[in-house]
């Protein structure tokens, strides 16, 4: 989704370090994206990749010693990593809301949920104790709570699973944020749940024109809401573009991977696709592409130089595949009998065979 104005939010060359006795570990590596009003943006890969840990660093909730190290946070223009505390907790909840993936940790449980919604309401937008319980009556009614007069005044503990995340929904936009980063909102609720969830985000997101960072490991929560996708990959992004270019004609090898995993009705095929191998550490992120090691089609730049984002059909994808000098290169290599063994063994990088199981 374009807007003439430019994006809501936009992340360049990110990069979040944890240090440690041992040394520095990067958790994300120079990442960047943007994300126009209105548009959901879905963030997927394997636990670790990094997507949790990027929505962290946008809203501001990265724990020491943890840092963002270089790159920026823009919000509507305005830089927000380099912002003093106190103003950022301002900005957290009035510009940016969140969705959490458990409701109950989102929740306080000694408190009504009308409570918290009043109390959301009135430090955000400074509006009369009345005024704020009309409003989170509305926003319990908009998200689909029955009876939401009289419900306002239960506790957390007296609603179902679904229900509490609406309720956490509603907390989310109850001070009418640009943003919400929603932190896999689905993941904790069964499947049927789950659709109600993922339709009332959208509704809600279009009638509010609210932006939203969806991190998530389903592909099909990916398919159901968002516009674009970006893929991430031991800390980076490895893929971006149009969901359904992605979905349908993915170009990086680890997205086809992802997407050769999930069983389709019409497919005959007695096994699905595997990945071998698993995510690096951080301790031991490979040099050259980190997926090189798991990646059928490496050869010997793969692991000596890192890919950057590239045109790749109608996406953006980091692979040398998409780099005609690299493919002739590969190509000559195939001609080499052990050209990818005898790289790796350069590089000190074992292949999937030599990992530890």
């Amino acid at each position: 989704m374009a807007d003439a104005a430019g994006p809501l939010l936009a992340v360049e060359n990110l990069r979040v370090e944890f240090p440690t006795r041992r040394g520095t570990l990067v958790a994300v590596h120079d990442i960047s994206f943007e994300i126009a009003p209105g548009e959901v943006l879905g963030v997927v890969g394997e636990s670790g990749a990094g997507k949790s840990l990027t929505g962290a660093a946008i809203i501001g909730l990265i724990d020491p010693p943890g840092r963002i190290a270089a790159g920026r946070i823009l919000l509507a223009g305005r830089r927000l990593d380099s912002l003093p505390y106190e103003t950022m907790r301002r900005i957290r909840g009035r510009e940016i809301g969140a969705i959490f993936q458990d409701p109950l940790t989102s929740l306080n449980p000694l408190y009504t949920i009308g409570r918290q919604l009043i109390e959301t309401i009135r430090t955000h937008l400074h509006t009369s104790e009345s005024q704020a319980r009309a409003a989170a009556i509305a926003l319990l009614e908009e998200v689909g709570i029955p009876a939401a007069a009289r419900r306002i005044d239960h506790y957390p503990h007296q609603f179902s699973g679904g229900m509490r995340q609406r309720v956490v929904i509603a907390l989310a936009l109850a001070a009418k944020p640009k943003l919400i980063v929603a932190d896999e909102p689905t993941t904790a609720l069964d499947v049927s749940i789950q659709a109600q969830i993922i339709q009332l985000l959208k509704r809600l997101c279009r009638d509010h024109d609210t932006a939203v960072m969806l991190v998530t490991h389903d592909m099909g929560v990916i398919a159901e809401t968002a516009d674009r996708v970006a893929v991430m990959y031991a800390g980076r992004i490895v893929e971006i573009g149009l969901v359904a270019d992605v979905i349908n004609r993915p170009q990086h090898p680890y997205t086809v991977g992802l997407m050769g995993s999930i069983p389709k009705i019409r497919d005959e095929r007695a096994r699905l696709t595997q990945i071998d191998g698993s995510m690096p550490r951080l301790t031991a992120i490979p040099v050259g592409c980190a997926f090189h090691p798991r990646c059928p089609h490496a050869f010997g730049r793969c692991t000596r130089q890192r890919p950057e984002l590239m045109d790749a059909g109608a996406s953006r994808a980091a692979c040398w595949l998409h780099d005609p000098a690299a493919r002739r290169e590969a190509m000559s290599e195939q001609t080499q009998p052990g050209g990818l063994d005898r790289a790796r063994s350069e590089t000190g990088t074992p292949g999937v065979a030599g990992r530890a199981p």
